[in-house]
């Protein structure tokens, strides 16, 4: 490619097809030679280096980069940039890539699943050299078969697949404690009395939402409590959902005292939502999130969550992509831990029970 050398900055400088009359050889393969895109026999790579040397054709390193931007690349998959979760991982992503001098190229899905493969496809047609699913698996079992027939053909391509989160396709992963730090939530609510809690729930068919549940659950059984079905209302892991969900969980349970969203954004949506219903967080109603994005603790009150560490699960997972393919499969169990505000406080008296 001509884009590898640049010709300097005077008129007259020497051009790509200078240096292949030198060499004798075609304009294609001193561009092969010298980008390095394709290895050629040494006479002919000395042949065509003397020839660049010459004629003073020096090479520009960024274009030389972008012409061998397939093989030093990472495709990430991730469900939506635009939300802090996935932000927060994709920067951890891009700070290792820095030290590695890898082009990482995101992918949004909106978490659609047919596109999620299509990209994967994708990557592998372009021979990206590693891929990082950066998203919550499906509780899906048909799919999960569909994800791990596109990472087999991916990584039987010479390329290297790395997930984050939960997903039934197999992989080298890295997972953090969902459950475990929705169980340590669930135990300090029931702790401070809190005995009516609604949760607003996440998609449901995401493992993300059923681990965070499942751990919620465990905590609350933990405390001698049950978490009603009626007390779950399914969210979309949005601020809007988040706000919707709370006026609708209020409207149902007008006795509640406490409220778990299953991510830190929907509970952003509800807080807004109890002020416009004139409840006062903590004092008449608790509030509580998951999985501590940078705005968590600048909010008013402050928000108690668990915090997820998802710029270090981004570091790590492409860490991981860059290290060559082992002979058995690689998960790393990254713990949360919760984080408590003062969002969440002891249960109003007037409302108290056994």
């Amino acid at each position: 490619m001509e884009s590898v050398y640049h010709k300097g900055t005077l008129e007259g400088s020497p051009t790509i097809s200078d240096v292949a009359r030198r060499a004798g050889v075609s304009v294609a393969t001193a561009s092969r030679t010298l980008n390095g895109a394709r290895p050629v026999g040494e006479a002919l790579r000395e042949q065509v280096v003397a020839a660049a040397r010459e004629l003073g054709y020096s090479p520009n390193p960024h274009a030389q980069a972008l012409a061998q931007a397939s093989d030093a690349s990472v495709g990430v998959v991730v469900h939506d940039v635009t939300d802090p979760y996935f932000s927060e991982i994709v920067r951890g992503m891009l700070q290792a890539s820095a030290q590695t001098e890898r082009l990482v190229l995101i992918c949004n899905t909106y978490r659609d699943r047919e596109r999620e493969l299509a990209y994967i496809a994708h990557f592998r047609a372009q021979r990206v050299k590693a891929l990082v699913l950066a998203g919550s698996g499906l509780e899906d079992r048909d799919f999960g078969a569909r994800m791990a027939g596109q990472i087999t053909a991916f990584e039987a391509t010479g390329g290297r697949a790395v997930l984050i989160g939960r997903h039934y396709a197999p992989g080298d992963a890295v997972i953090p404690d969902n459950l475990g730090g929705a169980r340590d939530l669930a135990r300090t609510l029931a702790s401070l009395g809190h005995r009516r809690i609604g949760v607003i729930s996440g998609p449901a068919n995401l493992t993300t939402t059923f681990d965070r549940l499942a751990g919620f659950r465990m905590g609350l059984n933990d405390s001698g409590l049950e978490l009603a079905a009626d007390s779950v209302l399914t969210g979309d892991f949005t601020r809007d959902g988040g706000e919707r969900a709370v006026v609708e969980l209020v409207s149902r349970m007008p006795d509640l005292t406490a409220i778990f969203a299953l991510n830190d954004v929907m509970a952003i949506g509800a807080l807004s939502g109890l002020r416009s219903l004139n409840r006062r967080v903590p004092e008449d109603i608790s509030l509580a999130g998951f999985d501590d994005i940078p705005i968590a603790k600048d909010l008013m009150p402050s928000l108690t969550t668990v915090r997820v560490p998802m710029f270090q699960m981004g570091a790590r997972a492409l860490a991981l992509a860059m290290e060559p393919l082992g002979a058995g499969l690689r998960v790393e169990h990254l713990p949360t831990e919760l984080v408590v505000r003062d969002s969440t406080g002891p249960v109003p008296a007037r409302t108290e029970r056994t």
